[in-house]
C-alpha cells in the first residue's frame, strides 16, 4: 500500500523504515529536506496515487492544525488523513470537520513504541470510522508488533478516541516512571545497599514490578551506574496535564498521575520558592536550623 508520511523525526523515520521493510511504498516529507523524499507537502500529494493516504507525525497543536488545513486544500474526496502525533483529543473533531467538508476522511492514532518501535513494533490506538480503519488495516498491521492476533492495535472508538486513549496511556506512564525513579533514589540514599543496578536487574526477572520501563532503567544504569551524566530536569509532553484536566472534568481521582506530573514541575526548580517558605516557617515556629544563602550563591 502507498502512504505519504509527513514528519520524519525519531518516531516518523522509524515508522517509515518498518513500513518499507513490510513492502509498503512510503513517500516521506520533513522540514529537514535532507530526510525527505520530496521537497514540499505539495510535491508529496502530487506523488501519491488516489485514493491518497497521508499520515502526520509532527508536533501537536498549531503545526498539526496548519498542516491539516494545507492538506484540506490539496487532497480530494476519498482521501484519508491520519494524525499519529501526540495531539490533544479535542483537536481531532476540528480536523475531522475541516476535512469532511471536502469529503476527506480522518483518523486519529495514538502511537506508542518510541525509538524501539521500528524493531519491536508500535502500539496503535485509533479513533474514527470503521470504514476508514478497515481501509488502513495493511498499514496498521505492518506497524504493530508481529503476532497472529493483531496485538498492540485497538480501534478505540469515534474520532478523538485514539488520542484520548493515548493521553491516558501517557498519564499511566508518568506514574510508573515516577515510582521507579523514587525507588531508585531511596536505594541510592541507603548505604546498606551497595549495588543498586544489580537490585534493579534482579527485580526485572520474576517480580510483580517487572516491566519494559524497568528494563530500560536497568539499561540506563548499565551505561551510567549513578546517572552522573544527567541533570534531574524533566519536561512533559502535555498529555499528563491533559489527563489531569480530564480527570477534574469527569471527577475521577488521579492522585498518582497528578503527583507524577507535579514532580516533573519540581524538577525544573533549581531552588523552590515553596520550600524556602517551608524552611522559613520551620525556623519561625520551631527555631529549626536553616541553610542561608551566602555571598550571592544559591
Amino acid at each position: 500500500m502507498q502512504l505519504g508520511l509527513i514528519g520524519l523525526g525519531k518516531m516518523g523515520s522509524g515508522m517509515r523504515q518498518r513500513l518499507q521493510r513490510a513492502g509498503h511504498d512510503v513517500i516521506g516529507f520533513d522540514a529537514d529536506l535532507a530526510r525527505s523524499d520530496v521537497g514540499s507537502v505539495e510535491e508529496l500529494v502530487a506523488a501519491l496515487t488516489p485514493p491518497r493516504r497521508v499520515w502526520l507525525m509532527i508536533p501537536a497543536g498549531t503545526p498539526t492544525l496548519n498542516t491539516v488545513r494545507q492538506l484540506a486544500s490539496l487532497l480530494s474526496c476519498g482521501d484519508i488523513v491520519i494524525d499519529g502525533g501526540n495531539a490533544r483529543f479535542s483537536d481531532d473533531a476540528v480536523n475531522a470537520n475541516l476535512l469532511a467538508g471536502r469529503g476527506i476522511g480522518y483518523l486519529d492514532c495514538g502511537v506508542s513504541g518510541g525509538v524501539w518501535g521500528s524493531t519491536n513494533g508500535y502500539a496503535l490506538m485509533v479513533g474514527g470510522s470503521s470504514l476508514h480503519v478497515e481501509h488502513l488495516i495493511p498499514i496498521f498491521d505492518a506497524l504493530c508488533p508481529a503476532g497472529p492476533r493483531r496485538e498492540g492495535f485497538v480501534h478505540a472508538g469515534d474520532v478523538g478516541a485514539g488520542h484520548f486513549a493515548k493521553m491516558v496511556h501517557n498519564g499511566i506512564e508518568y506514574g510508573l516512571m515516577q515510582a521507579y525513579a523514587e525507588g531508585y533514589e531511596l536505594l541510592e540514599a541507603a548505604d546498606l545497599v551497595t549495588d543498586v543496578p544489580a537490585v534493579l536487574t534482579a527485580w526485572s526477572r520474576g517480580t510483580v514490578v517487572r516491566s519494559w520501563l524497568l528494563d530500560l532503567l536497568v539499561q540506563a544504569l548499565a551505561d551510567d551506574p549513578h546517572l552522573v551524566q544527567l541533570k534531574g530536569y524533566v519536561e512533559d509532553s502535555g498529555e499528563g496535564r491533559w489527563a489531569v484536566e480530564e480527570a477534574i472534568h469527569h471527577a475521577v481521582p488521579l492522585p498518582v498521575i497528578s503527583a507524577a506530573l507535579f514532580a516533573r514541575f519540581a524538577s525544573r526548580q533549581p531552588d523552590s520558592a515553596a520550600m524556602k517558605a517551608v524552611a522559613a516557617l520551620r525556623r519561625q515556629f520551631g527555631g529549626h536550623d536553616i541553610q542561608e544563602v551566602r555571598d550571592g550563591s544559591r
